[in-house]
């Protein structure tokens, strides 16, 4: 399933996911103690978990701190570890289930999220290019944060993670047409947000 936002290119920067050798290198990692192939999933999936939580989080140095206890938890947990779904799936899982420990610890900040990483431009486009680009995401984080909690999830899981709709209800804990469902909403929402904003602008 492909977002019509994706169209307008606002998530442009999200990292594709890799190939199904991560298991094996997080046996490598639980069997062996191999720390290099520890290093090459971390490198791998740290950009796209933390854009995740970033979004969530909608604070810099909270996502920062909840990055921290997933990886912390995928290294308690790898004697544990069974392949017996994709990575991305037993990640995101645990990304998900942080995100929530943090925010009954903490609640929710508000004001508008800090995406400064977004911030890098290509040189090759015109100033006009660039404003419009930064607006578009200004205006997606603002939409997101008005979504409710459980259509943002299956937005970002799918976005920023690519995870299928089936790897969205697993990591959520619901069935796929609950998934499916959280997810269309949120488009559209997003959509229709987005068209409100940039025609008011």
């Amino acid at each position: 399933m492909t977002s019509p936002l994706s169209a307008a290119k606002t998530l442009s920067y999200a990292s594709p996911m890799t190939g199904d050798d991560d298991a094996m290198l997080m046996l490598r990692y639980a069997r062996h103690d191999d720390v290099a192939a520890f290093e090459t999933l971390y490198r791998r999936h740290k950009d796209s978990v933390y854009r995740y939580l970033l979004r969530h989080c909608n604070h810099t140095e909270a996502a920062e701190d909840v990055l921290q206890d997933v990886w912390g938890k995928i290294i308690r947990s790898r004697n544990s570890y069974r392949p017996t779904a994709k990575f991305t799936t037993f990640l995101y899982r645990v990304a998900h289930n942080s995100f929530i420990d943090w925010l009954r610890r903490n609640g929710r900040h508000s004001g508008a999220a800090e995406l400064q990483e977004e911030m890098v431009e290509s040189s090759d486009e015109s100033p006009d290019v660039q404003t419009e680009r930064q607006l578009a995401r200004q205006r997606l984080a603002a939409g997101l944060q008005q979504l409710p909690d459980e259509q943002r999830d299956a937005f970002l899981l799918h976005e920023e993670a690519g995870l299928s709709l089936e790897q969205i209800a697993s990591v959520t804990g619901v069935n796929r047409e609950t998934a499916k469902s959280r997810l269309r909403y949120a488009v559209a929402k997003l959509k229709t947000a987005l068209a409100e904003k940039g025609s008011a602008s």
